[in-house]
């Protein structure tokens, strides 16, 4: 089997390429010839290596341009690319049960990594059983001719908010499905320059930023996630010239923040066609502070396509095709229970009146495509009508077959050729709106109350902000319950927050209450893992938290 998706190393362009951001502020450039070239060498050590087509290749790479043509060689060579984050800021102990933990499961043929990375990859092969040395990425002399493929050109691995990693299987007929489903749905044209900063190990960065331009060799601008951190005009400076992005909501705000308009002096950004938004709930207030930021520079809000997706259906699911404002609406909270109908209480396009529009407010994102039907089902599977809330299913060509080795996933489900997916939304005024995981909502009195929708209020109410708090739905024997978390040292704010609570969810829920620093975890795609921190606090495994009960 062959694919589309590798027809460019054997026809490159030589006047495209990439730039990859370099630390003194500049940029290294190399034209997709060159990058094609040494692809076809490193698959030429691959294969020299023993590895075959349709084997798992693990990579541990950070991003950089040995990444690039490592991840392209194992394709070249036939194989199935696995990428496994480099270490962030996880102790050594946890990243190493967090790499083996995949490895089990992936049984890759071989596994790469960097010189600086391979004690703690040695660890891992060793902790999964599988033993054996990493192996550092080289090339050979000569550049091989691309092998056959197996099925599969991706194992993405998901540890959704809780539990175990996951290998999604992702097959190339997905990923070309998925490919011309962004292509279509951003309107990229021949040419188009992307700029990203996302990380590669994750589908939204890998997918949407880095497989779609390079296998149509369109220009690509590409930084690390700590340089963005450092420095998020650097970024947005990139679009004098590039028209598309993605990032999550958080980037957005960030940048808000963090960028004063006189960075931007003199850069013109009325090319920039699409910030496709996702990757978490969309948060109204956030984009209208960065589009108040890059108005005065040309920036129009019709840019922004909120958008909707999830590593099960390879990326994309849907987002917002027309050229217009974002929409947000706020639901009823009363009327959030499943398989009935949502009232509306307010709905506004993205505008100045979005500024304080935090808690309760969702933004859609968009109309599915017919090769992409979405609907809504009840808790018994049966589709609901438009205006009622229920589970996201998802069925088309992009839809992927399950996970790999078996495993599966505590919410995400594989039946019929369709990805049931765990999260919770509904249509309004013909576009989806996504409410957030299934489980992170608790029933109270028959209702779904969903705890993002109370973090917003709790960040407010304790003044320290959302990256600093998460809550969960605590499970319990007869009983409902909440746990706050707060990377906070004192909590003079408990008694306003237990009240509101108390309010919002009556007297009979349980709240349990977690203060202390480094409490929060958070998937490579920054979701918190709420399930996996109430198991580990239960466990006992969370040093120096102090609980409030």
């Amino acid at each position: 089997m062959s694919s589309a998706l590798r027809e460019w190393l054997d026809k490159p362009q030589a006047d495209r390429g990439v730039h990859l951001a370099a630390e003194d502020g500049g940029w290294e450039y190399r034209d997709y010839p060159a990058l094609a070239s040494a692809a076809k060498r490193t698959a030429a050590a691959l294969i020299e290596a023993g590895v075959r087509p349709g084997d798992v290749v693990c990579v541990v790479l950070p991003t950089d341009f040995t990444c690039m043509e490592t991840f392209f060689g194992v394709w070249a060579a036939g194989a199935t690319v696995c990428l496994i984050t480099p270490p962030l800021f996880q102790d050594g102990d946890d990243y190493v049960a967090h790499v083996a933990a995949i490895l089990r499961q992936a049984r890759p043929a071989l596994t790469i990594a960097s010189a600086d990375l391979a004690g703690l990859i040695g660890r891992a092969l060793e902790a999964a059983g599988i033993g054996g040395e990493p192996w550092e990425p080289r090339q050979a002399d000569h550049e091989a001719d691309l092998r056959p493929t197996g099925e599969l050109a991706l194992l993405q691995f998901t540890s959704g908010s809780s539990g175990e990693p996951r290998g999604v299987m992702v097959t190339w007929d997905n990923l070309e499905a998925n490919r011309e489903l962004i292509v279509r749905t951003a309107d990229f044209q021949d040419g188009d320059e992307i700029a990203s900063w996302l990380p590669l190990y994750h589908d939204m960065g890998l997918i949407g930023c880095f497989i779609t331009p390079i296998t149509r060799q369109g220009p690509l601008r590409l930084m690390r996630p700590d340089q963005f951190i450092r420095d998020p005009a650097r970024w947005v400076r990139c679009f004098a010239t590039a028209a598309h992005t993605a990032a999550p909501p958080f980037a957005y705000a960030y940048a808000a923040r963090r960028i004063k308009p006189e960075q931007l002096e003199g850069v013109d950004l009325s090319g920039w066609r699409t910030a496709i938004i996702g990757a978490e709930p969309i948060d109204p207030h956030a984009l209208e502070a960065f589009a108040q930021l890059v108005g005065p520079f040309g920036f129009s809000r019709h840019s922004f396509k909120p958008a909707y997706g999830m590593a099960e259906a390879t990326l994309l699911v849907t987002a917002d095709n027309v050229a217009r404002d974002p929409l947000a609406v706020r639901p009823d909270p009363q009327t959030l229970a499943f398989g009935e109908p949502v009232t509306v209480l307010e709905r506004r396009p993205l505008g100045p009146e979005s500024l304080g529009a935090k808690s309760g407010w969702v933004v859609g994102t968009g109309t599915p495509e017919q090769d992409v039907p979405v609907v809504i089902v009840d808790d018994e599977g049966r589709e609901l009508p438009p205006g009622h809330l229920g589970e996201i299913v998802v069925g088309g060509a992009s839809a992927c077959p399950g996970y790999y080795a078996g495993a599966e996933g505590k919410s995400t489900r594989f039946a019929g050729g369709r990805v049931y997916t765990g999260d919770a939304g509904f249509f309004h005024d013909g576009q989806l709106f996504v409410l957030g995981r299934m489980g992170d909502s608790i029933k109270v009195r028959g209702r779904s109350v969903y705890v993002e929708d109370l973090e917003a209020r709790v960040a407010e109410i304790t003044r320290l902000g959302k990256g600093r708090i998460v809550m969960a739905g605590v499970p319990g024997a007869g009983t409902t319950g909440v746990a706050l978390f707060a990377e906070t040292g004192a909590a003079e704010w408990e008694p306003e927050v237990r009240e509101f609570l108390r309010r919002r969810l009556g007297g009979d829920v349980r709240v349990t209450i977690v203060i202390g620093s480094g409490l929060i975890q958070r998937t490579s795609s920054g979701k918190p893992r709420r399930r996996y921190m109430w198991e580990r606090l239960q466990a006992g495994r969370v040093e120096g938290a102090r609980v409030l009960e």
